[in-house]
């Protein structure tokens, strides 16, 4: 372990052997840190979190810190961290608001810089959240999702699996898998370049576009539409799991242009 001289760490913080603490690094409060992990100059880790193995926190970033909600009374919360992430250039991850309850990013996710991830949110693995993107509290962020610069995502809002969101984009609605979604909740078509990347192979992006077609035609009833698909059966694993998604909404999900 290496640790700068200049670093300030409270003694009750528990880190690994194998962590490396660069200069100016204020840790306070039970913090946990596994093993690999690489924390650099001026970063602020705090609260009740607990942050896996392998991960690299850059400058300026601030991990754990208490939720910008003015119902939050000091109750003890969490945030947990997967292992292989990267945070870098002062983004900020808050801790839960409600006593018990957890933030919690998964594994191999890149937060780029001055991205905000707020209280309660929960985030699955290989997550790419762009430069100035900011989540509200309680967004539910699925596995693979590519979400672009400076985009807005209202609370409690979902991001399906694969999903992309382009550049200044925001949300108040679900966005379904495997989606591109641009500008106020609509989906401009399927994220193939991103299945294609992910090894999906022709058969199954030609069954999600053909639902596609169905779902989000410009002035289409969307719950008729799910509807049709489902009486037509035979739907595969990927299309069974969009019209899931599509049915178990509550904000209601973006729509078809």
């Amino acid at each position: 372990m290496t640790i700068h001289p200049t670093a300030v760490i409270d003694p009750k913080a528990e880190i690994d052997g194998e962590v490396d603490i660069g200069p100016y690094v204020v840790i306070e409060g039970p913090v946990k840190i596994n093993r690999g992990t690489r924390v650099m100059a001026h970063a602020y880790l705090t609260g009740w979190t607990e942050i896996g193995a392998d991960n690299e926190i850059h400058p300026g970033v601030v991990l754990g810190g208490a939720p910008q909600d003015k119902a939050y009374k000091g109750a003890e919360t969490y945030l947990k961290i997967g292992d292989r992430n990267i945070f870098r250039e002062h983004v900020q991850v808050h801790r839960g608001t409600v006593a018990g309850s957890a933030t919690i990013v998964g594994d191999d996710n890149f937060l780029m810089a001055n991205s905000h991830v707020g209280h309660n949110c929960k985030l699955g693995n290989q997550i790419v959240i762009a430069n100035g993107a900011l989540l509200g509290g309680y967004v539910e962020v699925g596995n693979n999702v590519f979400i672009s610069g400076n985009c807005v995502v209202h609370q409690f809002v979902r991001i399906g699996d694969y999903a992309l969101m382009r550049g200044l984009s925001g949300t108040s609605r679900d966005v379904p898998p495997f989606a591109i979604v641009d500008w106020q909740h609509t989906v401009r078509g399927v994220n193939v370049v991103g299945l294609k990347r992910a090894g999906f192979d022709d058969r199954r992006i030609r069954e999600i576009r053909e639902a596609f077609r169905v779902l989000f035609r410009k002035g289409r009833n969307l719950s008729l539409a799910v509807k049709e698909i489902e009486d037509r059966g035979r739907a595969g694993d990927d299309v069974s799991a969009l019209l899931e998604f599509i049915k178990s909404s509550k904000r209601g999900v973006c729509f078809g242009d």
